[in-house]
């Protein structure tokens, strides 16, 4: 890899110069990550107005998400290639001309492409935002950074669905690339006059680059990614494009670990997975992903197909949650500040995210009101403001030099790569589950018994009062009977979902005992992302 970078106190910024960096740094990161959940309320609309099968705009998702997790574990040994500012200014640019396009699309797969070049652009943009932040404020502040960085990367995934279910519903679907346009102009306006870069070793010249490792990166995470959103509906192994693509991603790994660990100037320092601490941080951080994409993909999905709620309105449930999460993180940052145990803030946040699965197991009707979220979302609020930021500073707790920026691409790959793995997992189970209720439902109300008879008769005479034939009727009232058992199968399996989703969090706490957090305070600046 390339030479590390001379970082010195010339980084450091104060008063004005710093807050503008900041603005800019935490602006570009909630872009890039209100991307990835805004378009998921708008879908319908994509589809009706491009012409478009269901599956062919699930591509809109896929395509930004492959690219995001692809250029990711590679923005550290390109910002060092083309110099942080520079490229930091670049990902922004290509970002908000490819959100342009995106709006411009005559067709979905034109809009696929843009998107895929837009997740490029915003790859760079969620994880070169943590060091040029940590990097403009002194050593003693640097826990405060990234409480200020976690804002946005927890508060993003959740603003995307409300505020993409306001624009659908008051305009139209290209408004919500559009909107990236001016925010992204005066993003790059102001990274190329405030942001700097530090100073690098000898570039790599292009015979020395890791191609191979490129390739085989793009493949196994490419092909990996694209197995998890589409698994579900292809009906996973049955299908023979999956099964491919399943073998591809094998491949890809084992080539690409390979690679990296012969290869004199690898694209991903696969070595510095040696410290414990940070193997155990990447588990975290890829369950904390999880839980947080999860649980923002569970519950619109949950009140828009039970209780019949408007996007906007389903994507408004989870602001309060954004809300406590912001309000948390300058504490969080004062926490770690004063000497607060790292490894106890994670397990509040573990045993915290817990306690909101099982509240939402416990609540979960097919007439659950925004009454009965309220407390739960506060909850979930809570927890994750206790995870993002130790998590990170504790998996690179032990780490030094530029060992620290590669330990970070890794924790911010399995953070992404736990939300592809937690949409594809929920999706799944929440079919199965609700196949297996049905089942165990069906079996308890059989048609000759005397309830279920008296249940059809009172159907079925409602709707002769509303003018149907009886035979019509009778059809109507087992199909409501029917329609009634499928919404009582669902609803369980949502609870099921919280439910071991919750227990997935609780087994997680013993572990976190096993990390032994550094003695001295991190550098944050060497997390060369």
């Amino acid at each position: 890899m390339a030479g590390a970078a001379t970082v010195s106190d010339d980084l450091v910024e104060y008063g004005f110069r710093r807050v503008i960096i900041t603005i800019t740094a935490v602006l570009c990161a909630l872009l890039e990550i209100v991307d990835t959940t805004i378009v998921n309320v708008a879908l319908n609309q994509m589809r009706g107005s491009l012409g478009a099968t269901l599956t062919d705009v699930a591509w809109v998702i896929t395509a930004y998400a492959i690219a995001n997790v692809i250029v990711i574990p590679m923005t550290s040994w390109l910002s060092q290639q083309f110099g942080r500012r520079n490229y930091f200014a670049a990902s922004i640019i290509i970002f908000t001309v490819t959100s342009f396009l995106c709006g411009n699309a005559d067709n979905i797969w034109e809009l696929v492409v843009f998107r895929f070049i837009q997740g490029m652009g915003g790859g760079a943009l969620l994880v070169t935002a943590q060091t040029i932040i940590t990097e403009s404020y002194p050593v003693a502040k640097r826990g405060m950074a990234q409480a200020i960085y976690g804002m946005g990367v927890i508060v993003g995934p959740t603003l995307g669905p409300p505020l993409g279910g306001w624009i659908v519903d008051n305009w139209s679907w290209p408004y919500i690339f559009y909107i990236n346009v001016p925010l992204g102009i005066i993003a790059t306006m102001l990274t190329l006059m405030y942001v700097k870069s530090p100073k690098y070793g000898e570039k790599l010249s292009a015979d020395k680059v890791d191609w191979w490792g490129v390739v085989f990166l793009i493949a196994f995470i490419g092909s990996l990614q694209f197995v998890l959103e589409h698994g579900q509906q292809e009906d996973w192994f049955e299908s023979h494009e999956i099964v491919a693509l399943s073998v591809v991603s094998i491949f890809g790994l084992v080539a690409f670990i390979w690679r990296e660990l012969v290869y004199e100037h690898p694209i991903v320092n696969l070595r510095v997975l040696k410290d414990s601490n940070l193997r155990i941080g990447t588990i975290m951080s890829f369950i904390m992903g999880f839980g947080l994409f999860g649980s923002t993909f569970i519950i619109p999905l949950y009140t828009q197909s039970i209780l019949g709620w408007t996007a906007t309105d389903a994507g408004m449930l989870l602001i309060p949650s954004s809300l406590m999460t912001a309000f948390m993180m300058p504490f969080i940052g004062q926490m770690i500040q004063r000497g607060v145990k790292k490894t106890y803030m994670v397990a509040a946040g573990f045993s915290i995210f817990f306690g909101f699965t099982f509240w939402m197991y416990t609540v979960m009707t097919p007439d659950t009101g925004v009454e009965h979220f309220f407390n739960p979302l506060i909850l979930r609020g809570i927890g994750l403001g206790l995870l993002f930021v130790p998590i990170t500073t504790m998996s690179l707790s032990t780490l030094k030099g530029k060992s620290i920026g590669e330990g970070a691409a890794f924790t911010g790959m399995l953070r992404q790569l736990g939300g592809s793995f937690g949409i594809a997992i929920i999706s799944t189970f929440l079919t199965r589950f609700t196949q297996k209720h049905r089942v165990d439902l069906v079996s308890h109300e059989k048609l000759y018994d005397y309830e279920t008879q008296q249940r059809v008769k009172q159907l079925t005479a409602g709707f002769m009062s509303k003018g149907f034939s009886p035979n019509e009727a009778l059809q109507k009232a087992y199909a409501a009977l029917e329609g009634g058992v499928l919404k009582q199968a669902t609803v369980l399996s949502y609870m099921d979902i919280f439910l071991y989703l919750g227990i997935l969090f609780a087994v997680c706490i013993p572990f976190i005992l096993l990390v032994k957090e550094g003695k001295g305070k991190i550098d944050m600046a060497d997390a060369m992302h």
